[in-house]
C-alpha cells in the first residue's frame, strides 16, 4: 500500500526536522467520551527543504489523502496476523482512527491530522506508538525516524504515554521503560540539535467541568475556564518526554 508507506515515512522523519509545529488535542465529554487529534504542521520544512522532504513521491503533485486505519488493518491482516499479541493490541487501537494529509510543493505546504472519538480515555493507549507499528505494516520494514528517541533500534519504545480519566480527575503520564535505549535515540540528535530549537510540541486539553487544580505551573487556561493549553520545545520533549506530563483536577 504506497500511500500508507508515504504518509507513515512522511509524517515519522519530518517530525524529527526544522519547524515542526506538533499539537495533540484531547475533547473529553460530560460521560467521558471525546475526541483526539494529533496536528503537525510542517509547511516551514516544505518552504525550506522543498522537493528533498517528498523524495519518492512525483514532484510537484498536490497529495490531499484521507488514510482510514480500519480499512488499511482489514488489508494487512494476514501481515498482522504474525506479530506478536502486544503488536496486534497496539494496532486495534488504530482501528477507529482516520488521518489527513496534505502535501502541495506549490503553496509549501505540509499538514497532518490524526484523529479519532474514543468512548473512555483509557482505550487511547499510546496512540503514537501505535501508529508506529501501522507504519511497520504499510511499508513492511521497521521505519525509524533518524534519530528518534521515542523508538530504538531494534524498533522497541523506550516510552509509552497513558491517559486516565475518572470524571474528577484527568492524568497524563508517561513512562520511561528503557532509560539506556530512550539515552541512545538522545545522542543521535547532538547534530539535529540547532535545526530543532524552533519546533514546539503543544497540547490542548478541553473539559466538560471547568480546571480547580493543575500540575502544570505553565499551562495557560481559557475564559471559561475548562480548557488549558501547554507548549514545551520539541527538543525539550524529546530530551525529556515527561515534561508534558500532568494532572488535571476539576470542580465538582
Amino acid at each position: 500500500m504506497k500511500k500508507v508507506s508515504l504518509l507513515a515515512q512522511t509524517f515519522l522523519m519530518a517530525i524529527l526536522l526544522v519547524g515542526c509545529q506538533f499539537s495533540e488535542d484531547i475533547h473529553i465529554n460530560e460521560d467521558g467520551s471525546g475526541k483526539i487529534s494529533f496536528n503537525f504542521d510542517g509547511s516551514e520544512i516544505m518552504q525550506i527543504a522543498g522537493d528533498k522532504v517528498t523524495e519518492g513521491a512525483e514532484k510537484e503533485k498536490v497529495i490531499d489523502s484521507t488514510l482510514i486505519f480500519k480499512d488499511f488493518l482489514e488489508e494487512k491482516k494476514d501481515s498482522i496476523a504474525k506479530l506478536s499479541t502486544e503488536e496486534q493490541e497496539k494496532l486495534k487501537k488504530l482501528e477507529n482512527f482516520k488521518m489527513h494529509m496534505l502535501m502541495n510543493p506549490q503553496s509549501k505546504e505540509m499538514k497532518f491530522d490524526l484523529y479519532s472519538e474514543f468512548k473512555r480515555v483509557e482505550e487511547l493507549g499510546d496512540v503514537f506508538n501505535s501508529f508506529k507499528t501501522a507504519s511497520t505494516i504499510g511499508n513492511q520494514n521497521k521505519i525509524t525516524p533518524p534519530g528518534d528517541p521515542t523508538v530504538s533500534s531494534e524498533g522497541e519504545d523506550p516510552t509509552r504515554v497513558l491517559y486516565t480519566y475518572d470524571k474528577s480527575t484527568f492524568k497524563r503520564v508517561t513512562e520511561i521503560l528503557d532509560k539506556e535505549k530512550l539515552k541512545k535515540g538522545l545522542d543521535s540528535l547532538e547534530q539535529m540539535k540547532m535545526f530543532l530549537a524552533s519546533s514546539k510540541y503543544k497540547i490542548n486539553y478541553h473539559f466538560p467541568k471547568k480546571i480547580k487544580k493543575i500540575s502544570a505551573e505553565k499551562a495557560m487556561f481559557s475564559q471559561d475556564g475548562k480548557s488549558f493549553t501547554l507548549e514545551v520545545g520539541f527538543l525539550e520533549y524529546m530530551e525529556d518526554p515527561t515534561v508534558l506530563d500532568v494532572e488535571v483536577e476539576l470542580e465538582k
